[in-house]
């Protein structure tokens, strides 16, 4: 039986990099797989490419700051699937700037979907999951989050209270049988990275022992572990995976 067998699992920002891997290996493991974005587009295609190979694959559109959306989120899978099992709160954006120069808007932006929108998403999923008596729920953060980063004191910020947020509903949770835990990724190749500029990306490369960037299979199988019955004893943690780079 394949790991993920009869399980729904809900993964944000799905359409693309880190999401997208965690949405392909979940699929390969069995599960019913809820795919999550703003745009449709890119909605419709990705689920296209799931069902070639699963045919228990969904798309909603939604905007996860927006209460009224995350609840039809949680309305639809829950009348497609009957239960939820697995949350993976993945979407989040980037305003990188120097903090004298950063705006407002800049700084609310990145807190509203990186951060406000894992607690709305996870609000209304762990009461689903609280009558089940079980359910995973998994946070991506970032290594900026525990070491910082110069030009995304708002990213970091967003990235660090999702750590401290996860430490607190793993706490509220457990009794429930709900595990909460964090994946704190570092240089990870995606879209988002391959725009950075060369010197960049080599000022990132001389930081990690491992002299590589990780891929987002990397975060994939850390991910399906830790959602799997393999971490039921885990909760609260958050699992650095950069090659060592702090």
């Amino acid at each position: 039986m394949k790991r993920l067998s009869g399980k729904t699992a809900i993964i944000t920002g799905s359409v693309r990099g880190i999401g997208k891997g965690i949405a392909e290996k979940f699929s390969e493991s069995g599960a019913n797989i809820v795919i999550v974005d703003i745009l449709q587009e890119e909605i419709d295609k990705t689920v296209s490419q799931l069902k070639v190979s699963n045919p228990n694959v969904i798309g909603i559109k939604c905007d996860i700051t927006q209460e009224n959306d995350v609840e039809n989120l949680v309305e639809k899978t829950m009348g497609q699937f009957q239960s939820i099992d697995i949350l993976v709160n993945n979407a989040g954006i980037t305003r990188d700037k120097l903090l004298i120069r950063m705006t407002l808007a800049d700084w609310e932006d990145v807190i509203k979907v990186n951060l406000t929108g894992t607690f709305l998403c996870t609000q209304k999923v762990s009461k689903i999951m609280m009558k089940q008596r079980k359910g995973k729920i998994l946070n991506i953060a970032s290594v900026v989050g525990i070491m910082g980063n110069a030009g995304q004191s708002n990213y970091s910020a967003s990235k660090g209270g999702i750590i401290a947020f996860t430490k607190s509903v793993a706490k509220e949770l457990a009794p429930r049988n709900i595990n909460v835990n964090a994946i704190a990724p570092g240089f990870i190749k995606t879209e988002m990275t391959d725009r950075l500029p060369d010197e960049v990306k080599e000022n990132y490369l001389k930081s990690i022992p491992f002299r590589n960037f990780g891929d987002t299979q990397d975060v994939a199988e850390l991910a399906l572990f830790l959602c799997s019955e393999e971490s039921d004893y885990i909760t609260g943690q958050t699992i650095v995976i950069d090659g060592g780079m702090i």
